[in-house]
């Protein structure tokens, strides 16, 4: 009777434990793309890599004489000290520290006016790719460079392109390749996606 009372009881608390931990691997939440782009870039022959502190983007845009004066003269804080700048980190280059990628935008409708991707070599951060043909958005994808460029036509609205350009870069041989270029126009009916092709 006792051992019947003790397999009960067991299976009583193996039940209980069993529900208290939700829904499983669901209670995490869907994976956020930096996470994936994390893993899918960590291979075992890669160099470890390590994010830096926060790292000042203004003074790092500001003191780089790579960045146009026309950038410069746009980074300015739109309110208070709130400078219109996206900073995100990430491996793009393979190195010992997490590159940087800044955007610089506008203040009144947040258009990408210049992107920039900084590497740290010997203890200071070094421009290693710029792309100032506004409206542009740079981002980090699988270990990739994603450069987003928005197409104007002839009479289109600032806030109305007519489509977009999705160039993928990686880092090979010291430098960033084009690696595939696609096209996006705007207002086609829902599936009608292109296929990227390698660039040429």
């Amino acid at each position: 009777m006792s051992t019947a009372l003790a397999v009960l009881a067991a299976l009583a608390l193996f039940v209980s434990g069993c529900g208290a931990g939700g829904t499983g691997a669901r209670d995490e939440g869907p994976a956020h793309s930096d996470s994936v782009a994390g893993a899918a870039a960590a291979t075992p022959s890669a160099a470890p890599s390590r994010t830096p502190d926060a790292v000042d983007a203004v003074r790092l845009v500001k003191d780089d004489p790579k960045v146009s004066p026309e950038v410069k003269h746009e980074l300015k804080p739109c309110v208070a000290d709130e400078y219109p700048v996206d900073v995100s980190y990430g491996n793009l280059t393979g190195g010992s520290a997490d590159d940087v990628v800044v955007n610089v935008l506008t203040c009144g409708d947040a258009v990408g006016v210049g992107s920039y991707v900084y590497r740290e070599q010997d203890g200071s951060y070094q421009n290693v790719f710029k792309a100032e043909e506004p409206p542009v958005y740079a981002e980090i994808d699988r270990g990739d460079l994603v450069v987003t460029k928005q197409v104007y036509e002839k009479g289109d609205p600032v806030s109305s392109p007519s489509g977009e350009n999705v160039i993928t870069y990686r880092w090979t041989s010291g430098r960033f390749d084009e690696e595939y270029r696609t096209h996006n126009d705007y207002g086609k009916v829902v599936g009608d996606t292109p296929t990227p092709e390698p660039a040429s």
